[in-house]
C-alpha cells in the first residue's frame, strides 16, 4: 500500500512515518506541503493520502478539491487536523472527505484502523 503523508510539522510527520511503517506492507512517502505532493502524483493516486488540514501554501482541503476528480474507490483520503471541530468536519463530510482523525494521542490507532479497513470498529471522534 502506497501512502503519501503530507504534513509540514516535520517532526510530527517523523512520529507518523515511522509508526505507520512498522507495517511492511506500507510504503510511506512525506511531504511537508501540498505543493510538493503534487509534483510527486505523476498521474496517479498513491492507495491513501493522509493530509494536514492546515498547510503551508495550499490547505489540505485546497489540495482535496484539486485531486477530488481523480479520487475513486480504491483510494483512501485522510484528513488531519489538531482542532477537534465539528463543524469543520462536517464541510469535509460534505466536500466528500470520509476520514478525519484528531492529532492526539490517539492517532497512530486511528490512522491503522482506517488504513486497515477496520474504521468501523474503532471510535474515530470523541
Amino acid at each position: 500500500m502506497t501512502i503519501f503523508l503530507i504534513e509540514d510539522d516535520q517532526i510530527y510527520s517523523e512520529f507518523i512515518r515511522k509508526s505507520l511503517s512498522q507495517n511492511t506492507d506500507y510504503t510511506i512517502h512525506s511531504f511537508a506541503s501540498a505543493e510538493e505532493a503534487c509534483n510527486a502524483i505523476n498521474g496517479k493516486l498513491p492507495d491513501v493520502l493522509i493530509i494536514d488540514y492546515k498547510l503551508p501554501g495550499m490547505s489540505g482541503i485546497e489540495f482535496y478539491e484539486k485531486i477530488k476528480s481523480r479520487v475513486t474507490d480504491q483510494n483512501k483520503i485522510v484528513m488531519l487536523s489538531a482542532l477537534d471541530d465539528g463543524n469543520m468536519v462536517l464541510s469535509f463530510i460534505q466536500k466528500g472527505v470520509r476520514d478525519y482523525v484528531i492529532k492526539d494521542e490517539n492517532v497512530i490507532e486511528s490512522l491503522n484502523a482506517i488504513l486497515s479497513g477496520k474504521d468501523e470498529d474503532y471510535l474515530l471522534f470523541n
